[in-house]
């Protein structure tokens, strides 16, 4: 495997501001090797997890509280509360609230949802979201449209997105995304590019968004990243996992 060169480690500024690691990943449900999936997230070291896929029925909660733990990791919200996306916290966030947002179901169609907080890092306070949007591409545009309302609706100054699109970088729903919020892979590049499938990746539909004013250090699948193997990511989930290092000013 190539070498890539490590992200910018979390750290707090003399300013307040604060250096963070994001992850984003689709875990399908934990259906697959979750010693694996324990440790490519333990190896990127997040402040951050926007999981899409979280268990959502049987124990759920305890699944998902396993695998926090076994990343070194807690659960921040979302869950089978907001129907699949969830989000993962180290202890290093303060977090001041929490809210899961079941969106309109569509008859026929998976029912969708966000799992959004607002955090603090030092003096760094912002939104996070984790999406998966829909299929279809009717649903998932308007669904763009309510994520959107709903980040500018969080009361905060700066936000982070993360999830599975199910859709290219040339899609409408992800172009409207892009034309409001910043593309970290597209304004940093980092490691590689493509999310899905991990056996012969050649599509990006899994992507990492930021709102201006927060400085993008690097963003892309942590190939070759320390403590990352190939075995693991493919081993882990039909999605491979986008990470994003970020600083954000100080409230």
């Amino acid at each position: 495997m190539v070498t890539t060169p490590v992200l910018p480690n979390s750290r707090t500024e003399a300013d307040g501001s604060a250096v963070i690691r994001v992850l984003g990943y689709n875990i399908r449900s934990m259906r697959d090797d979750t010693d694996a999936l324990a440790r490519v997230i333990g190896a990127c070291a997040p402040d951050l997890v926007l999981v899409q896929e979280a268990p959502r029925f049987f124990r759920w909660r305890k699944k998902l509280a396993r695998l926090a733990a076994a990343s070194g990791l807690v659960i921040l919200s979302g869950g089978a509360t907001a129907s699949g996306p969830a989000l993962l916290c180290s202890l290093r966030a303060t977090v001041e609230r929490t809210e899961d947002v079941l969106l309109p179901l569509t008859p026929g169609l998976h029912r969708r949802g966000f799992a959004t907080a607002v955090v603090r890092f030092g003096g760094a306070r912002f939104g996070v979201l984790s999406c998966h949007l829909s299929l279809q591409s009717d649903e998932r545009f308007e669904q763009g449209g309510m994520l959107l309302d709903r980040l500018a609706g969080m009361g905060v100054e700066h936000a982070v997105v993360g999830g599975d699109l199910n859709e290219r970088p040339d899609g409408p729903t992800f172009e409207r995304l892009a034309a409001q919020l910043n593309d970290t892979w597209a304004s940093a590049p980092w490691g590689a590019e493509y999310t899905w499938t991990p056996p012969d990746p050649c599509q990006r539909i899994d992507a990492i968004f930021a709102t201006k004013g927060i400085e993008i250090l690097g963003c892309g699948v942590p190939l070759g990243h320390p403590g990352v193997t190939e075995h693991d990511l493919r081993a882990a989930s039909d999605h491979l996992p986008v990470l994003a290092a970020l600083k954000v000013p100080a409230a």
